[in-house]
């Protein structure tokens, strides 16, 4: 029986997670879940786990023991694939568009839409593409350009709607505001903002605290493989949540 409450069924419930490599153990026995319209941090130093926990959900790993499940229902995710069929996309940091294409080819890339007799419907695609901007980042105006000549939050914009306008509900970001001046990382702040509005959940993977106290609900801290707890941001601060992660230290533990 999966957990409840009084918010109902979490969107995703990672119970008990575990895998290791070369018997060093990355995760052990780690628990987080995520709840529709919710952002849940995850922090950690480099090596702490968080990331390869977070690769069991988008299929790039696959865990040793431990259970997943999706609005209740237990998932089998063995690959990307598998997680794109329960609506799970991820948006690297890397951000894995084509630089060269613009914004519409960057969205349907690989899904491209075709008329009746077969060539690829690019009017539709823009249509479609400046549909979902619109929904989601209204200022965005460079349907034309190529990638290469948007900037970093720009970017992001393509990245998520691509993800959304097929029908993602959960979404995994790492590091979105990495590298981002304050108005870029403002403008995915919105797009966030906006996602959660529509009901998606989204788990934030990031080294930034103060991006976390942010734009998160909650957050989960993990330190060597484990998971130290989850806080609400609200109840805790930038200290807390910096004792977490570097002591493994639970500020209700701490008194």
């Amino acid at each position: 029986m999966t957990a409840m409450n009084e918010r109902g069924t979490p969107l995703v419930e990672m119970r008990d997670i575990s895998i290791a490599f070369g018997g060093i153990k990355a995760v052990d026995h780690v628990s987080v879940d995520l709840y529709p319209g919710e952002v849940v941090g995850l922090l950690g130093h480099n090596g702490a786990g968080k990331s390869t926990l977070i690769k069991c959900l988008s299929g790039a790993y696959h865990q040793d023991a431990g259970e997943i499940f999706i609005n209740g229902q237990k998932a089998t995710i063995n690959n990307p694939r598998d997680a794109r069929a329960y609506n799970i996309e991820t948006i690297y940091q890397t951000l894995a568009l084509a630089d060269n294409l613009d914004a519409s080819s960057n969205l349907f890339l690989g899904r491209e839409l075709v008329t009746p007799m077969g060539f690829v419907d690019d009017a539709h695609m823009e249509a479609e593409t400046r549909k979902i901007m619109h929904r989601l980042n209204p200022n965005f105006r460079k349907f034309k350009d190529p990638v290469s000549a948007l900037s970093g939050g720009q970017r992001q914009s393509v990245a998520i709607a691509r993800a959304v306008y097929f029908n993602a509900r959960i979404l995994i970001m790492d590091e979105p505001t990495a590298a981002l001046g304050p108005h870029e990382t403002q403008m995915v702040a919105d797009l966030i903002h906006e996602l959660k509005r529509q009901g998606l959940g989204i788990f934030l993977i990031d080294h930034d605290i103060h991006a976390v106290m942010e734009l998160c609900d909650r957050a989960s801290v993990m330190k060597n493989g484990q998971l130290v707890g989850t806080v609400n941001v609200k109840d805790v601060t930038e200290d807390d949540l910096l004792g977490m992660i570097i002591l493994g230290k639970h500020p209700e533990k701490a008194a």
